[in-house]
């Protein structure tokens, strides 16, 4: 399968079928196709290390944890990615159009690499903000012991906090997280 063209817009339906086929992961927003990056060992196990803090403190709610390999609608904008981890609680409401496509997360993590930590920390986010039932979109720096919180309050305006020490405790979902947890025999 050859790369699809930056010149055609594709229609959804049309990515869909390309995705399905396809041996890598892509994005999709405004009718292109763009392909995802492979991440490092070291993005890779700060997303291990995040899903490890999150998993045992959700075992006994109705929350499980998403690993990158589900792929998130943002309804509102029609940006479909595939974040580093999802949470969703309660049933997983699917795309009407892909049943293999969840639309409902209540907190999304994005383990920002250097090649993607702009795009992460602006545009990204501007589109997770759209979900209606998103409470918290967690950005970990993949350069430096820093990972940021996004939240969305009562008044439906996000807000957000810096952390590079300590622990991180979440509002979206009842878990704490522990900075050096995440960062464990990364950047040491």
């Amino acid at each position: 399968m050859t790369a699809p063209s930056y010149r055609h817009r594709y229609t959804y339906e049309e990515y869909l079928a390309y995705e399905d086929g396809a041996n890598t992961k892509h994005e999709f927003l405004d009718g292109v196709i763009f392909g995802i990056a492979g991440g490092s060992p070291e993005h890779g196990a700060i997303a291990m290390n995040m899903a490890g803090a999150l998993v045992p403190q959700l075992r006994e709610t109705p929350c499980q944890v998403q690993s990158s390999d589900v792929r998130i609608r943002v309804l509102a904008t029609g940006l479909v990615t595939y974040p580093d981890l999802s949470v969703v609680c309660g049933k997983a409401e699917l795309d009407p159009e892909s049943r293999v496509t969840v639309t409902n997360p209540v907190l999304i993590v994005e383990v920002a690499s250097p090649s993607t930590a702009e795009y992460d920390r602006t545009a990204k986010l501007e589109h997770y903000q759209q979900i209606a039932s998103l409470r918290e979109v967690i950005i970990v720096a993949h350069d430096e012991r820093a990972i940021t919180v996004w939240r969305r309050t009562d008044a439906n305006v996000w807000a957000h906090e810096r952390t590079t020490t300590g622990t991180i405790k979440l509002t979206s979902i009842p878990c704490e997280i522990s900075v050096d947890e995440v960062y464990r025999y990364i950047l040491a």
